[in-house]
């Protein structure tokens, strides 16, 4: 399968095992460029295993997965994950400063570099001096969206990102999503929230029985 316009991910022949256990696969699937994708299924159904696929946290049992036609395997992870960024379910807040934890995805980032970065995801730049593990659970899964921005990353991967998180706040990241799309971002998403994946998802990844299918909606 060669890499086809508006093509990000494509995946062939990929299985993914838990325990020795066949979980998904194997899997022939290629995702567009442009989403949001969700991805979809019952509890246990491998979503968030097949996520952490497209950064490398975790590997195939076998199979090749390709960006943007590079095989992934071939790639040097951190320059991957550069390209590849992921943000997670609870958010982790890194010793220091917010600051501190942008700098940590990107040394050269200036003050002003913060400040922009923190708007982006709409937080006050006055943040930038506060301790990071002092901000609320809100502001402190924004704070683990601009880290993840600050490497320019092509695609950004959303683990159940708004699960612990009020109304308001999971409303504040979906709009932020939003807008990284309209950015040209691709944006792939792990949600159990039917309502969240009618509000936000183009096209959705749909997994059964350890076979997954790309419906556009």
């Amino acid at each position: 399968m060669g890499a086809g316009a508006g093509t990000s991910f494509e995946l062939e022949g990929v299985v993914v095992e838990r325990d020795g256990r066949r979980i998904l696969g194997p899997i022939d699937l290629a995702l567009p460029e442009r989403g949001p994708i969700a991805i979809s299924g019952p509890s246990g159904a491998g979503k968030s295993s097949l996520l952490r696929l497209l950064n490398r946290l975790d590997v195939p049992a076998a199979g090749t997965i390709r960006l943007h036609g590079e095989r992934l395997d071939e790639l040097d992870a951190s320059v991957l994950r550069r390209r590849v960024a992921m943000v997670f379910q609870r958010p982790v807040a890194l010793p220091g400063t917010v600051a501190d934890n942008l700098r940590e995805a990107d040394p050269t980032l200036t003050d002003a570099d913060v400040a922009r970065a923190l708007e982006r995801v709409s937080l006050d730049a006055d943040l930038a001096d506060r301790d990071a593990r002092d901000l609320s659970g809100g502001e402190a899964q924004r704070m683990c969206l601009a880290r993840s921005l600050a490497t320019h990353p092509a695609v950004v991967l959303f683990d159940e990102p708004t699960s612990s998180l009020d109304a308001d706040h999971a409303a504040a990241i979906e709009a932020l999503a939003r807008s990284l799309e309209d950015d040209g971002l691709t944006t792939i998403w792990v949600t159990h929230d039917a309502d969240q994946l009618d509000r936000l998802a183009r096209h959705v990844v749909r997994l059964v029985d350890g076979t997954a299918r790309l419906e556009a909606r």
